[in-house]
């Protein structure tokens, strides 16, 4: 018996230089979790910064009236697929880290339903990742991790965390859920850093 998902057949065998080693270009967008889809209300929905000495919080309402941009860029998810050109919106995390202070150099990122991932916190900065909340000039589904994602496009797409809640400081580079589960603990596409 075969099992297919959504995304996973019919694969283009176009190969283009944006491409990085063992992935597969698609066109449309494939959905991957790692548990059941949220329902986040935007009314209660909050993002959190946390660090060793403070809690910088921000509603939604607050999010959305910090600076946005327009980001442009590919994306590669673990499972070997690739899609490249896409658009999104949302406030880069060099605002959100703008007034925060700590010693820590690694970031958990939480999820509302409770899926981590980590990612070192120089690889969020310089204009490296976002919290982003549409995907092609539309509010992010839900299935795509609306209302509210992390992106951090230039990792395999498991460290961009679907209903991002709090991005937490840490002294270690500790392992978030698939990385506790035989993931890569950096995961570049360009090194194919998929697995332990």
């Amino acid at each position: 018996m075969s099992f297919i998902t959504r995304g996973f057949g019919g694969r283009s065998r176009e190969r283009d230089d944006r491409l990085p080693p063992g992935q597969t270009l698609v066109h449309d967008f494939p959905v991957l979790s790692a548990g059941p889809t949220p329902e986040v209300d935007t009314a209660e929905w909050e993002l959190r910064i946390v660090t060793e000495g403070a809690t910088h919080r921000w509603s939604w309402d607050e999010f959305n009236a910090l600076p946005h941009e327009d980001v442009s860029t590919d994306i590669h998810c673990v499972t070997h697929w690739s899609k490249l050109g896409t658009s999104w919106r949302g406030v880069s995390l060099d605002t959100l880290f703008e007034n925060v202070e700590s010693q820590f150099d690694f970031v958990m990122a939480h999820s509302y339903g409770g899926y981590t991932t980590n990612v070192p916190l120089d690889e969020l900065l310089n204009g490296q990742a976002w919290v982003v909340t549409e995907f092609d000039g539309e509010p992010l589904d839900p299935e795509h991790g609306g209302p509210a994602r992390l992106i951090v496009p230039h990792l395999y797409f498991w460290k961009s965390a679907k209903w991002v809640r709090s991005l937490v400081m840490m002294p270690r580079d500790d392992p978030g859920f698939w990385e506790q589960n035989g993931y890569h603990i950096h995961g570049d596409p360009w090194q194919e850093e998929r697995y332990w």
